[in-house]
């Protein structure tokens, strides 16, 4: 089992190769490490991602085939099933690192601002299972003079979207407070800049 901390080590060593245009022979598939994983994985960190075709975690991070348990949803929400697929990889892999990673220019953070700015008669149901998880953590920002600039809303938007959905992994499963408790398992928001590749790791970090 490799430790929050070290797997946190190994996420970053990542990205850094990544945004110099590096990558590992590691984290080229091979039919040598399919054979090895045929019978089982054994990811050191679970990424809780937004479904942005432009953050692949595995890329984003350097990492190979069986290195990361990927969960990925329009504006990395947190619902009933992402909750219990982070419970799965951390109880069934030990796995003792999850990152919950939105991004800059985030759409669904924005299609959620611009839902909340419309009429409740004009507002779209389908949306709803997306714009309802992001709306509390966006709606009192819309009470600021952030409405007044829409680039800085946004940034700030997706920032607290993120904290929210990793203080909801947190404090909102009995069985990952107990591992946060007892075990070691570290819940980490980081942020994706679509500009550099760069990941900014920034809520939750160990002192």
């Amino acid at each position: 089992m490799i430790s929050a901390i070290a797997a946190l080590n190994l996420l970053q060593e990542g990205n850094e190769r990544f945004v110099a245009g590096f990558r590992s022979s590691s984290s080229r598939p091979s039919q040598r490490q399919r054979d090895k994983l045929v019978d089982g994985q054994n990811p050191f960190a679970i990424i809780l991602g937004c479904s942005d075709s432009r953050v692949p975690a595995e890329m984003v991070f350097d990492q190979g085939l069986g290195d990361l348990f990927v969960i990925r949803v329009a504006g990395n929400v947190v619902a009933p099933s992402q909750v219990a697929s982070v419970e799965f990889a951390a109880e069934r892999f030990e796995t003792r690192l999850v990152i919950v990673m939105g991004h800059s220019g985030c759409g669904a953070v924005e299609a959620t601002i611009e839902e909340l700015q419309l009429p409740v008669s004009s507002r779209s149901p389908n949306m709803h299972a997306i714009v309802g998880r992001i709306q509390p953590s966006v709606e009192s920002l819309l009470d600021t003079n952030l409405k007044y600039d829409s680039g800085k809303l946004l940034e700030m938007a997706i920032r607290a979207n993120i904290r929210s959905s990793a203080n909801h992994l947190r404090h909102g499963s009995p069985i990952l407070e107990d591992l946060i408790q007892t075990n070691g398992l570290l819940v980490v928001g980081a942020e994706y800049s679509l500009e550099t590749g760069q990941v900014d790791f920034f809520d939750g970090m160990p002192a």
